[in-house]
């Protein structure tokens, strides 16, 4: 592999010539340009990626730390930001916390190590993490997507799980339903929360609540959604529709109707918040809201190598998408309902 000294030999130059041509940092004469780019052809010459970042002061490393990388939710995160961040001039670093606040600390002593640019990240905790900085005490430019931190005062992308939660509810009201069910995520999250906000504020405007025993935790798990649905369902006096919170806990829904025999919708009504690739295949074809990830990725991307350029001068900008709903097979009228 061919060296910078390689190149000023054969150009019959000096070294600080040819990083000037490379790095188009300072005057140098036509021919002598010409002689280089020339040694750099023949040489097959390719510049130290590592150096010039050295030189600039960058790593030109991106970190994205997702909460759970079994998620297709974030699989698609991870899909768009590494399909739009080289128009950027970045590289991905990719970590998974697996939920767990250990390993998000760990990974961002990780990150800190790695002298990473920026961090888009996805959040385990609501307890306030401290900003992140680099070896010279400055602030590591970071964007929370999808679940906000309390007392951080951090650029972030979220949905307005709110909304979300707000629509399906209502959705499954307007078909009759009043003995609605939920599988929340964590409530100690802002999606979680959200979501079972969301879903009771719906309720109560129209002089409704849910069921206690109809409450249930679900952790964003498909497993853990599996097994509470089951004993949701076998309940003497089951909800007649669930909403549910993620779209990796409908499917342990799904599985747990078919293990007890259950017919969606004929039985039961069920929706979710968010989807998941290749659940519009199933069937019934699951309602829920849908969620912009990619346009949440590429506006994640977007603040944060803004915030890379400027610096910390302004004050955090939080930028809010609202879901849509789509609706599918998986709801149908209350039996009581006249039609």
């Amino acid at each position: 592999m061919a060296t910078i000294r390689d190149v000023a030999t054969r150009a019959r130059v000096s070294t600080a010539t040819v990083s000037a041509v490379v790095n188009d940092s300072a005057y140098v004469s036509p021919e002598l340009r010409i002689r280089v780019l020339a040694a750099i052809s023949e040489l097959n010459y390719a510049p130290s990626q590592a150096a010039r970042s050295l030189k600039r002061g960058r790593s030109q490393l991106l970190a994205v730390v997702v909460s759970d990388l079994a998620n297709p939710f974030f699989a698609r995160l991870v899909w768009a930001a590494e399909a739009a961040v080289a128009a950027w001039g970045y590289s991905l670093v990719l970590f998974n916390s697996d939920e767990k606040p250990e390993n998000e600390r760990r990974i961002l002593a990780r990150i800190r190590a790695l002298s990473c640019d920026g961090i888009i990240l996805v959040p385990v905790d609501v307890a306030s993490t401290q900003p992140q900085r680099d070896s010279e005490g400055e602030a590591i430019p970071t964007v929370l997507f999808g679940r906000t931190v309390e007392g951080q005062n951090t650029d972030t992308i979220t949905i307005d799980n709110v909304a979300a939660a707000r629509q399906v509810t209502n959705y499954l009201m307007d078909l009759g339903h009043t003995r609605i069910g939920t599988i929340t995520g964590p409530l100690h999250l802002t999606t979680g929360r959200g979501r079972l906000e969301g879903m009771l504020e719906a309720m109560r405007v129209r002089g409704l609540t849910p069921a206690p025993n109809h409450v249930r935790a679900g952790e964003f798990r498909e497993d853990t959604a599996y097994s509470v649905a089951r004993e949701l369902l076998t309940q003497p006096e089951p909800p007649t529709a669930i909403y549910i919170a993620n779209g990796v806990m409908a499917l342990g829904v799904m599985r747990a109707l078919a293990d007890l025999g259950l017919k969606c919708p004929d039985d039961i009504s069920i929706a979710s918040t968010d989807t998941i690739p290749g659940i519009g295949g199933l069937r019934p074809r699951l309602t829920r809201t849908e969620h912009p990830v990619i346009d949440m990725t590429n506006e994640a991307l977007r603040l944060l190598v803004d915030r890379i350029n400027r610096g910390s001068g302004t004050g955090a900008r939080n930028i809010v998408f609202q879901p849509s709903l789509v609706v599918g097979e998986s709801c149908a009228p209350h039996k009581s309902r006249s039609l």
